[in-house]
């Protein structure tokens, strides 16, 4: 089994930066694409960013597109979501989540692991 922890989340202004990190541990062994989704209160999770096993493919929300950028590094089995410009609407708990393959997909139903979520506040 896989665990994924989230982490980097708080409290920040509109147009300040935040970087949000996800840890995998247990089994680690083998191909994974991660991705990052979110959800506000009331509201359906959304998908965020997603980038693939190698790290050569990436894909964004288009309300996130330009601000913010996913990356990962596997020898440390960390993802990471730097968040720049960041605007009250982009208020959610962010959860990771891995998929045992090597491709991404902004389907949720297709991630087999998933991290409890960290959250991020943007006031004004």
């Amino acid at each position: 089994q896989v665990q994924l922890i989230e982490s980097g989340g708080g409290l920040v202004q509109a147009g300040g930066s935040l970087r949000l990190s996800c840890a995998a541990s247990g089994r680690t062994v083998g191909n994974y694409a991660m991705v990052w989704f979110r959800q506000a209160p009331g509201k359906e999770r959304e998908f965020v960013a997603a980038i693939n096993w190698s790290g050569d493919s990436v894909n964004y929300a288009n309300s996130v597109k330009g601000r913010f950028t996913i990356f990962r590094d596997n020898a440390k089995n960390t993802m990471y979501l730097q968040m720049d410009n960041l605007k009250p609407e982009d208020t959610a708990v962010y959860y990771c989540a891995a998929r045992m393959s090597p491709r991404w997909t902004v389907v949720d139903a297709l991630y087999d692991y998933w991290g409890k979520g960290t959250q991020l506040t943007v006031s004004s």
